[in-house]
């Protein structure tokens, strides 16, 4: 009873609101206003359907939905679309070539927009099809979508073509094709114009000792413009990739010269034996490789499970890509038999980093950077296959993915094994693509923190106020000690301290994978932000000045000497432009009736003693056991205050660097024996007070 009250309640009301607005408009709006009342009510049920009936349901017959909805088939009408026509015409051809009933294929590409492709296979059927007596099988496949014989595996084991509609798309798209079929020693031809036959299928005669299809088509003008042309480079490097994906065919190609705009040939015999091996080789010409042999091979059908071929190398100045290709169809999206290429890899590298002893340097690496320097070609041949959409762009059958793991994984071991060279930089070169990765991944991290979080950079760091690296210098210095002092002696704007545990690790004489779990010199590096290696970015440096600053003893000066051959091996450029700098603190302090005066050195403080005091002066003489035992007011007007320090500038003249790289090598290397040989051909120039002992 209140539902039909409320209901009631709102036709009154809804009745109240037209009578309202009849009144305002006069006499003729009241007529408007009903008439719109009737049309209301009737699309809220009345006589609507009588707007909607049988007649307006559409019935579309043989190919006019392709050309209705042609995106729907082809992509587009783009130039990739019209491109794809010819896709379609040349992969029928290539499936009569890998099924072993063709052994060449030609293409020509006519002045007149024409474009021509014919194969010695075994000919398009034309005899009458046994549902459709009356038309030839030729004329059924041509313009009946979902017809053909590539449903099943009977007529191709393999095939391009799954559903029917390519060529049948084609016909339909085109203003003009001409098929001739020789089969039987007989010659026959049917032709075409948007989708429907022109005729029936004429008998030309007895013809000897030919067999195949030619197809002649142009696109329709009224589906892709009337300036849509073919691209003769285009359709070229699309024969060619065809004549790559199965060794066992040869393409003839051909255009008329007079529509060749850049080093296209007009004419060309391809035939690669060496399949994709060859076709990589030619893709990566001039690249740099990490190894020199590309690894290559293919697989047979097993138990009717497909087979796969593969070209892969790795490249350090070229971008990654992969290939793929289903049945000779290129697969530009990828799709699952990418995804066995990368699983292979992946697993047989982490395997080869085991069976080395370098598990635990391959910790990291993942797939992604696997592939990240990888240049790859992968084909796989198998039975009824998946695709994302009828342009075919990705592959979707999860058997491929198997077929291709398996087909690669063993080889890929042994070629690992029996190159161990090869393997060895291979896994240095994934390793160091996993380190810049996480590197990359740091960086974003710390650049997401907030202004107050950005000051707590890695280790102890006391940065400075100063945001521009011109002006700003950063004091690396022994121990929480000397930091302490530092810290209270420095100018907050300009300077910073970083204080480092002890001796830092040796890099010359240490691997990558040490260098990278090393967290002191990973603070260091963070602190800087120009990265290392083959990563440093001179731009990035936070600052323009890093000073070296250690105790004035030996084993002050072994620490230095420590960081300057880590600067020398993975920041060079750091010391090339100038940035590098070592401090000079005191190692004594002299005092005498109100005069102070600090020694570098016993030679200096000699020196000191004869200039400055007098010879009978009881000179109070100090020696500082490092710098965390200097008062932070002596750290300052000694070694750190710009006005009275003296800092030595670290350069490496050009004359000097290959004597740099051997003596580096003999000093701070892993070979014992040759430290001790410098030392006995050296020790006649030592004296005691180079000695501290």
């Amino acid at each position: 009873m209140a539902k039909k009250t409320a209901a009631a309640r709102t036709v009154t009301k809804g009745a109240k609101t037209d009578k309202k607005t009849a009144d305002m408009f006069g006499g003729a709006s009241k007529a408007a206003a009903k008439g719109t009342a009737s049309k209301t009510s009737a699309s809220r049920g009345g006589n609507a359907e009588s707007n909607y009936t049988a007649h307006h349901i559409e019935v579309l017959e043989g190919l006019e939905p392709v050309r209705r909805r042609p995106g729907m088939y082809i992509g587009g009408t783009d130039e990739k679309a019209l491109h794809h026509l010819f896709a379609e015409v040349i992969d029928n051809a290539m499936d009569e070539a890998v099924a072993g009933h063709a052994t060449f294929i030609e293409v020509h590409l006519g002045a007149d927009g024409y474009i021509t492709v014919t194969d010695n296979g075994r000919g398009i059927p034309v005899d009458p099809h046994p549902k459709f007596p009356k038309k030839s099988a030729l004329e059924i496949i041509m313009c009946t979508l979902h017809a053909g014989g590539k449903f099943d595996s009977q007529v191709y084991e393999t095939s391009g073509g799954l559903h029917g509609v390519g060529v049948s798309v084609v016909n339909a798209l085109s203003v003009d094709m001409v098929i001739e079929v020789a089969r039987s020693q007989q010659l026959y031809r049917m032709t075409f114009s948007r989708g429907k036959p022109k005729g029936g299928l004429e008998k030309l005669g007895r013809i000897a000792n030919k067999r195949g299809t030619t197809v002649r088509f142009k696109p329709d003008p009224q589906i892709f413009g009337e300036k849509a042309k073919f691209d003769p480079a285009r359709l070229f490097k699309m024969t060619r990739a065809k004549a790559y994906l199965f060794g066992g065919v040869e393409i003839r190609w051909s255009c008329d010269a007079a529509l060749i705009k850049d080093d296209t040939p007009a004419e060309a015999v391809l035939h690669f034996p060496g399949g994709l091996q060859d076709y990589l080789a030619a893709s990566i010409e001039g690249a740099t490789r990490v190894h020199p042999d590309i690894f290559a091979g293919g697989s047979e059908k097993k138990n009717g499970h497909g087979s796969a071929e593969w070209a892969i190398a790795f490249v350090a100045d070229a971008d990654p890509f992969v290939s793929s290709y289903c049945n000779t169809i290129p697969t530009h999206d990828g799709g699952t038999h990418e995804s066995g290429l990368r699983t292979a890899l992946f697993k047989g590298l982490r395997d080869h980093a085991a069976r080395t002893g370098q598990e635990k340097r391959a910790a990291a690496i993942t797939s992604d950077d696997v592939m990240a320097g990888a240049c790859a070609m992968v084909s796989v041949f198998i039975r009824e296959p998946e695709f994302q959409g009828q342009t075919k762009d990705r592959l979707a059958t999860p058997e491929a993915s198997r077929v291709v793991e398996q087909a690669i994984r063993d080889p890929f071991d042994h070629w690992l094994a029996g190159n161990p060279l090869q393997a060895n930089k291979l896994l240095d070169f994934v390793v160091e693509r996993a380190e810049e990765r996480l590197r990359r991944r740091q960086e974003k991290e710390v650049s997401r923190k907030s202004a107050v979080r950005k000051l707590r950079l890695p280790g102890k760091l006391a940065d400075c106020t100063n945001t521009a690296a011109q002006g700003s210098e950063i004091f690396i210095v022994e121990g929480d000690s000397a930091g302490g002092s530092a810290k209270q002696a420095r100018d907050r704007a300009s300077q910073a301290v970083l204080p480092l545990r002890g001796k830092i690790l040796n890099v010359a004489s240490a691997g990558k994978d040490k260098l990278a779990q090393n967290q002191q010199l990973a603070d260091l590096i963070q602190a800087l932000g120009c990265g290392y290696g083959s990563h440093y970015r001179e731009q990035e440096l936070r600052y323009d000045k890093v000073i070296v600053m250690t105790d004035a003893d030996v084993d002050g000066a072994h620490i230095a000497s420590l960081l300057i051959t880590f600067f020398y091996r993975q920041m060079p450029k750091l010391i090339d432009d100038g940035h590098l700098y070592l401090a000079v603190p005191p190692l004594y302090r002299l005092s005498h009736s109100g005069k102070t005066f600090y020694a570098r050195d016993d030679k200096h403080k000699e020196e000191l003693l004869k200039k400055e005091f007098h010879a009978n002066a009881k000179v109070e003489v100090g020696r500082f056991k490092g710098l965390g035992e200097m008062m932070a007011n002596q750290l300052k007007e000694t070694t750190m205050d710009p006005k009275k320090r003296t800092l030595l500038k670290v350069t490496l003249a050009e004359a000097e660097r290959v004597d740099t790289a051997k003596s580096v090598d003999q000093l701070m290397g892993t070979k014992p024996e040759a430290r001790f040989a410098f030392i006995q051909e050296k020790a006649e120039f030592a004296s005691e007070e180079l000695l501290d002992v």
